[in-house]
């Protein structure tokens, strides 16, 4: 007898059951188009089963037993029967009733509510969260008859400007660190002439409530060149260029010419901690929106993250061929920052340890009227829009609106802020027979300040000019298009015009058109800030800006980065009241609402 190991295959093999074989092969013959059927029936039916037994269930059921009236609606064990769908609807419906609390206790009536306003309030929350432009603001403030008041203090040139409501911080090249605490926003100008017509009549003793008033000073915090040398002073030794606040109020971050970044408490302006990892000058810091994570730039051409929370140092980015003079963020893990003269703009993944890198040159465009081209130099200002699109601002004055998914800007806009008048002639010649004719051609004014409305329309640049110019996207995301300036009374009209959709001095030579007057005279109309603008930031007032918003600007003698550019102005800051336009207030308080894309 042949063994196990010696037997053939097939002998090997089990052998199947009989029982069975039939009750397979009775299987197959059953047609899949009659059983398909069959199988719907059964679901079909268990389906009804399972719903009149709910509701069965919830008939016989006693109030006092179901739980709802006593909260029972927090016990997991209500819901453990739910289907996936059901458990959707029932955390929406929860959402719109909290979202309904909130807008009772803002004090809206039955009328706002059925205006959608919830609806809206959703579309802006998703549209945050994605990271995209959904607000159309530009136009629904009254900029050029904003009230403005100076900060007043005793400092050098303003370097940088810095915004957490209602606090401002402002840091200056002498090394000091200053806390302001910003008034309130003015009362709507019915109840102001309301309150005037009173008094008038003698109904009311009070005097009305001035139009303009100035920010009050909390505290204040100097550094001290004389500690060069020593490694355990907590403070500046040299100028001051970058400040940043953070959104919950609890940090204020500066970095300066001396390579340090401090971390200050916001509350006192005491000092947390001392960074030194920077092996240059801090050129700029920005917040994570909504985090305490912390981004700073450097002309070491690094971009350094930190962690506040844990007061730690977390990574350096490298890529930059230059200095960076100019760092941006928003809610996600990445950052925009500018080279200078390397001419890039580069997007930084942080996650994904990746960059993006965004090539200049842009506004080089052949002057017609000159004769001549002003080349980008250096990409000195970047603001973003939202998560997919930027802003930037070069040494030739144009404006570059950029996109994350092209690599050359979609749109520039050159010469934004006017042409520089050349000096007289006696000024810019030592010979003691001086030329007649200037000898040198006007030159374009840098962007010295850049910022935005994160995920708005709304863009705001500045420079030596005396002006904060304001420009819009378009309705298509193409352009950059001209509003007006901040400040400027009603005679701007007689002596500006609009050319290429851009705002420009009648007095000062444009692109594409003539100048009205010699090109090395001054512009007859009143600059409302003298001196050159070295940053910008805004508070919103109300919720989201629906009762106006408050524009800083700091304001300095001398660039913020340098000494290659002097003008006369006195340093410190100025802040501009801008309330809403009329009409959008009366349809916010009536029968419209702030359109939102």
């Amino acid at each position: 007898m042949p063994s196990f190991f010696t037997a053939p295959a097939s002998q090997r093999k089990r052998k199947r059951n009989d029982t069975a074989a039939p009750a397979a092969k009775k299987r197959s013959k059953i047609p899949t188009g009659a059983r398909k059927p069959q199988k719907e029936i059964q679901l079909r039916a268990s389906r009804d089963e399972s719903i009149s037994g709910s509701e069965s269930e919830e008939e016989g059921r006693s109030p006092q037993g179901s739980g709802l009236e006593d909260g029972g609606d927090s016990s997991g064990t209500d819901h453990d029967g739910e289907t996936g769908a059901e458990r959707r609807l029932r955390l929406a419906e929860r959402y719109l009733e909290n979202i309904k609390e909130e807008v009772d206790e803002v004090g809206y009536d039955a009328a706002d509510i059925d205006r959608d306003l919830i609806a809206e309030r959703l579309k802006e929350d998703v549209a945050e969260t994605k990271g995209r432009l959904y607000r159309r603001i530009a136009s629904g403030y009254s900029f050029s008859s904003a009230t403005y008041a100076r900060f007043r203090a005793d400092t050098h040139s303003t370097a940088a400007v810095a915004t957490c409501p209602p606090y401002v911080y402002t840091v200056s090249k002498d090394m000091t660190l200053i806390k302001w605490e910003i008034p309130e926003p003015p009362s709507s100008p019915e109840s102001d002439s309301t309150r005037k017509t009173a008094t008038l009549n003698g109904t009311n003793s009070r005097k009305p409530a001035p139009s303009r008033r100035r920010p009050k000073r909390i505290a204040c915090a100097k550094g001290n060149k004389n500690m060069v040398g020593d490694n355990t002073y907590q403070g500046h030794v040299d100028a001051i260029l970058t400040v940043a606040a953070s959104q919950d109020g609890r940090f204020v971050v500066t970095g300066g010419r001396d390579r340090r970044l401090i971390v200050w408490d916001a509350a006192e302006l005491k000092p947390l901690r001392v960074f030194t990892q920077h092996r240059d000058s801090v050129t700029g810091v920005v917040f994570r929106r909504g985090t305490n994570q912390l981004y700073s730039s450097s002309k070491d051409r690094t971009i350094k993250l930190w962690s506040l929370n844990e007061l730690a140092y977390v990574e350096t980015l490298f890529g930059h061929q230059d200095e960076v003079t100019d760092i941006a963020a928003l809610a996600q893990e990445n950052c925009v920052s500018v080279g200078a003269r390397d001419r890039t703009a580069r997007l930084w993944k942080v996650v994904d340890e990746t960059q993006l890198v965004f090539r200049g040159g842009g506004g080089e465009k052949k002057n017609k009227s000159l004769g001549t081209s002003f080349a980008e130099g250096s990409i000195d200002r970047v603001a973003m829009v939202d998560e997919e699109m930027f802003v930037t601002g070069s040494d030739n004055g144009s404006l570059s609106l950029w996109t994350i998914h092209k690599k050359k800007p979609i749109f520039t806009l050159p010469l934004a802020h006017g042409l520089d008048p050349p000096p007289p002639p006696e000024e810019a010649s030592a010979e003691q027979e001086v030329p007649i004719e200037p000898l040198s051609a006007p030159q374009p004014r840098w962007i010295t300040a850049l910022t935005t409305i994160p995920y708005s329309d709304l863009i705001l640049s500045g420079s030596w000019d005396g002006q904060i110019r304001v420009w819009k996207i378009s309705d298509d995301k193409r352009r950059i298009e001209a509003v007006e300036t901040v400040g400027r009374a009603a005679e701007q009209s007689a002596h500006s015009s609009s050319i290429n959709g851009r705002i420009v001095d009648a007095d000062i030579e444009t692109p594409g058109g003539g100048a009205t007057a010699p090109l090395h005279e001054e512009a007859k109309i009143p600059a409302v800030i003298p001196g050159i603008i070295n940053g910008i930031a805004i508070i919103e007032r109300g919720d989201r800006g629906k009762d106006g918003i408050y524009i800083v600007a700091a304001v300095g003698s001398e660039h913020r980065l340098g000494r290659w550019i002097k003008k006369k102005g006195k340093s410190g800051a100025v802040g501009f009241e801008v309330s809403r336009t009329p009409l959008l207030l009366k349809e916010s308080n009536g029968e419209g609402g702030e359109h939102s894309t």
